[in-house]
């Protein structure tokens, strides 16, 4: 419950609660505190079984625990059967060399065959790294230096 509070923050709240309720009075505040949390463990411990219960037996097995999002997602990523196949049938070392192979394949199949075709090259699309030509005057828009 307290897996999180170090030695410091310890020491710390005995310190405050012997400023706070005195040295003859902690004793007995710790024995209320304790009681209220044994009572809410209780409590709560009643609660589920009575959930538990009256959801029927398909549900024996169900854990409050599951309902945290990340304790759902990591069950069912672990205990699903078909990811499990597909996680130890997948091999991404094996894909990557498909792709680059038929990348190198096909790179190796468009070379051009004569000189002539090597000189000129084929333009399918706008040459991304020739730098753009700067528009016409009146093509521009109007910049405002106080409008930014």
């Amino acid at each position: 419950m307290f897996n999180d509070i170090g030695a410091l923050e310890l020491v710390t709240i005995v310190v405050l609660g012997i400023l706070v309720f005195g040295p003859d009075k902690l004793p007995k505040v710790i024995q209320d505190v304790t009681g209220f949390i044994r009572k809410v463990r209780a409590f709560s411990d009643s609660a589920k079984h009575d959930i538990r219960s009256e959801l029927g037996p398909e549900f024996k097995d169900f854990e409050f625990e599951d309902l945290n999002p990340k304790t759902f997602i990591r069950k069912q990523l672990t205990e699903n059967e078909d990811l499990k196949e597909i996680r130890t049938s997948f091999d991404l070392r094996k894909e990557l060399n498909d792709v680059s192979d038929a990348v190198k394949s096909s790179e190796a199949g468009a070379a051009p065959t004569s000189p002539a075709a090597a000189a000129t090259p084929a333009v399918t699309g706008p040459d991304l790294l020739k730098k753009p030509a700067a528009p016409a005057p009146e093509e521009r828009s109007r910049f405002e230096a106080d409008a930014t």
